[in-house]
């Protein structure tokens, strides 16, 4: 007998909203999850006695399914501090700007300027659902972004700019990452600007008490429904029925969603094995790795400077910062993106002194001594490593682009890579969620 009308496999943002509709439908379901939280790669702990997230973080204008969500779990926003200057720090010395854009010679502002309107004009005649059917697509798909940037001639300071936003968008480098790949992910963001501004773009706001308690409320309300430590090792299906075990047994079900990012889908083992294809896709589209670090100060003092608490740095570890401090009496919490090669592989005390020595690089010496100090890495989790998105290189989306959500009998696969609006962001892991929800609940409906 089947015990349940849908398992959800992963209770990260998708996991849990798919389960949470399905709920509201009036269909019995069960989510397995296999670490001992839930909120997938929305992770939040705890600074100075301040919330803050090791996972996604921000959310901004257009990500209308996440922010209708949070307010729906009563979860408020906070804008993320924007007064003042930014920092760069480059070519070995740090400099002030204002805006998105570092200030250059004004070659380097018009060369950047042609790169982003090329790369804007490739956008227009990508469909961000079937990138593949573009007449264009085999092109861009056989490139990768760094070659496309040398292919056009770009100078070295936009190659670099370009490079800091390759490592804080896909925890990749850009000769990592298929240009087709690069250009319907900025489309599904609503634009280069969207995607990275702060006001009006997807770093605006944040959440005072961290992305996580979004996850802990949905998991709430579902109740038991949620098995935590349920690693999921092999799954049997036939055309009505899914057998799924795990490290807390046996669950059945007439439908399974698997809302796990494609690399991570390798690790369970499938039987009758879904079409090659499938297989392939999931060996082929990888994860990338970033990491964060926080430091904590007694208070925000870059603001009595006048300083954002933004900067970029083109000399890692830390290559982008942000202010998350509560308020302007303290403490002051610094937030910096990692790039993770090099970094992960350190003993915890070596990571604290390089991020440190790249905080203080931009900050000067008051920020040479926090007063508390914290960093993970996703990439060397030993469960579901990797963030925080896919990393899709060349050739992949015309090869394997049309599996990415096409379901395998009762198998659906949900995750914010398969989303078509705000893919890789928390908001597109909603937006995937709702559209596997609905997809089963029409399959079983009928």
């Amino acid at each position: 007998m089947v015990g349940y009308d849908v398992v959800v496999i992963g209770a990260g943002f998708a996991g849990l909203v798919a389960a949470r509709e399905l709920v509201k439908d009036g269909f019995d379901v069960v989510v397995l999850e296999g670490r001992d939280r839930v909120g997938g790669r929305s992770s939040t702990a705890t600074l100075a006695g301040i919330p803050v997230d090791l996972g996604g973080t921000f959310v901004g204008p257009t990500q209308d399914a996440v922010i209708a969500l949070a307010k729906e779990l009563d979860c408020p926003t906070s804008p993320t501090y924007n007064q003042g200057s930014n920092l760069i720090r480059w070519r070995g010395k740090v400099r002030t700007y204002r805006g998105t854009i570092p200030r250059m010679s004004l070659f380097q502002l018009l060369d950047i300027g042609r790169i982003q309107w090329q790369f804007e004009r490739l956008g227009r005649a990508i469909d961000i659902t079937e990138p593949w059917a573009a007449s264009s697509a085999k092109n861009l798909d056989g490139m990768t972004l760094d070659g496309w940037l040398h292919s056009v001639r770009a100078g070295s300071s936009s190659r670099d700019l370009l490079a800091i936003m390759a490592r804080v968008t896909w925890g990749a480098e850009p000769d990592e990452v298929s240009m087709l790949h690069a250009v319907r992910y900025v489309k599904a963001a609503g634009g280069l600007d969207r995607m990275l501004d702060v006001v009006g773009g997807a770093q605006q706001d944040h959440f005072p008490g961290g992305t996580q308690q979004i996850a802990n409320k949905m998991a709430a309300e579902l109740g038991d429904r949620v098995h935590l430590r349920a690693v999921v090792s092999r799954i049997e299906w036939s055309d009505d029925a899914v057998a799924v075990a795990s490290s807390g047994g046996v669950v059945e079900a007439r439908r399974a969603i698997l809302a796990i990012p494609p690399a991570h889908r390798l690790a369970i083992d499938i039987a009758p094995s879904p079409p090659m294809g499938y297989q392939q896709l999931a060996q082929r589209w990888p994860q990338g790795a970033l990491s964060k670090a926080y430091a904590a100060y007694p208070r925000p003092f870059w603001r009595d400077q006048k300083l954002s608490g933004q900067a970029l740095s083109d000399k890692g570890p830390v290559f982008i910062t942000f202010d998350v401090s509560p308020s302007d009496d303290g403490p002051g919490i610094l937030l910096g993106f990692v790039d993770s090669r090099g970094f992960d592989a350190l003993p915890p005390e070596q990571r604290r002194k390089q991020a440190v020595a790249s905080f203080a690089a931009l900050f000067g010496p008051d920020a040479e001594n926090p007063i508390e100090y914290l960093d993970h890495c996703w990439g060397a989790e030993t469960f579901a490593p990797g963030g925080p998105t896919a990393a899709v290189p060349p050739g992949m989306w015309t090869q394997f682009g049309p599996l990415l959500r096409q379901p395998v009998g009762p198998l659906h696969w949900s995750g914010t890579e398969t989303a078509d609006e705000w893919t890789g962001f928390l908001d597109g892991a909603v937006r995937s969620g709702l559209r596997a929800a609905s997809e089963v609940a029409a399959t079983l409906r009928s």
